[in-house]
């Protein structure tokens, strides 16, 4: 076990709140021994994905008789995610753990990977086709992530001005999701904020700092950026800290990364789920499914909560919790 999980555990009463959907015990069998699980990210050198992977492991451990290799691309992007799907089906893996850097360009490579008996949960972020995989752990809904950003923004911009959203690619299934739901809360509950427009970083910290720049460039009076990406927000604060300017900056941070931003002045408030806690669930249900005849089971424990599927598959944790002066040093320690 990890110093970093064992932070989290210790904290967990204060830690961000991502409880299961709790239910009635559920009768569960142990999983089968001498599983293999691959646990393939986005990209491996991003931070979030390093604790999202510390929560697989720690899974791994409380499970025992299963394996866990952390394989993955540098690039956060669907194409070079095939290689490894691929490479675990080649070698012979009862299930993947997931988080999709595309929605539709992985599904040929997922139909393979069903076809060859391997269980696939997503985790993080969903697939477009829901029959490729067995289960999807998700943080929380896409309505809710969304609109929690765009309060967040409104709150430090007085509800009214101009902002834009710095994404991660234009094909991450998660974060369209959650733009789609700031265009529609936006004119509903700020009337008086404009949305002028979406910028895409690609998960890359010097295209997302570009992208930063070329908003500021196309509008010198924009009032706040949201960036639903850890990647994109710390480039984005980065940026603001080295150049300075008066740019309000939100969205969806490692406490860790953003620490020094948020003592420093260049981000006020931001938020995040616990990404310990997805790689965690999603290798239970990994594992319960591998078990399973290929299925997760409706409801399912992983260590001392049980969790249930909802529609489609998806599992949700729980709300975003927020980041700010009064607490990021605490976090910051966590993950």
């Amino acid at each position: 076990m990890t110093s970093l999980t064992k932070k989290v555990l210790a904290a967990a009463a204060g830690a961000v709140v991502i409880a299961g959907l709790a239910t009635a015990p559920a009768a569960q069998a142990a999983p089968k021994s001498g599983l293999k699980i691959a646990v393939i990210p986005k990209a491996v050198n991003i931070g979030y994905f390093k604790g999202w992977n510390d929560g697989a492991q720690k899974a791994c451990k409380e499970l025992k008789a299963a394996k866990c290799d952390y394989i993955g691309p540098t690039q956060a992007t669907g194409p070079a995610q095939l290689k490894f799907i691929n490479q675990a089906i080649q070698q012979k893996y009862n299930a993947i753990v997931l988080s999709a850097a595309d929605q539709n360009a992985l599904a040929p490579a997922l139909k393979k990977a069903k076809a060859a008996g391997i269980c696939v949960v997503t985790s993080d972020a969903d697939v477009a086709d829901t029959t490729t995989r067995a289960a999807s752990v998700l943080p929380a809904s896409a309505q809710r992530i969304g609109e929690a950003e765009v309060d967040w923004i409104a709150q430090e911009i007085g509800g009214k001005g101009k902002v834009a959203i710095l994404s991660a690619a234009a094909t991450a299934a998660n974060q369209n999701a959650w733009i789609d739901f700031m265009k529609a809360y936006l004119p509903k509950k700020y009337p008086n904020i404009q949305l002028v427009g979406v910028y895409y970083g690609d998960d890359d910290a010097t295209k997302s700092a570009q992208q930063y720049n070329q908003i500021l460039t196309e509008h010198p009076d924009i009032a706040g950026i949201i960036s639903p990406t850890t990647v994109g927000i710390r480039a984005a604060a980065q940026e603001k800290k080295s150049k300075g300017g008066t740019v309000a900056i939100t969205g969806l941070g490692l406490p860790s990364e953003m620490k020094d931003y948020v003592l420093g002045g260049q981000v006020t408030k931001f938020g995040l789920w616990n990404p310990i806690d997805l790689g965690y669930v999603g290798t239970y249900a990994a594992a319960e499914c591998a078990s399973s005849g290929n299925k997760v089971p409706k409801s399912f424990k992983a260590g001392s909560k049980t969790y249930t599927q909802g529609a489609n598959g998806v599992i949700f944790l729980g709300d975003p919790a927020t980041f700010d002066k009064s607490n990021i040093t605490k976090f910051a320690a966590i993950y």
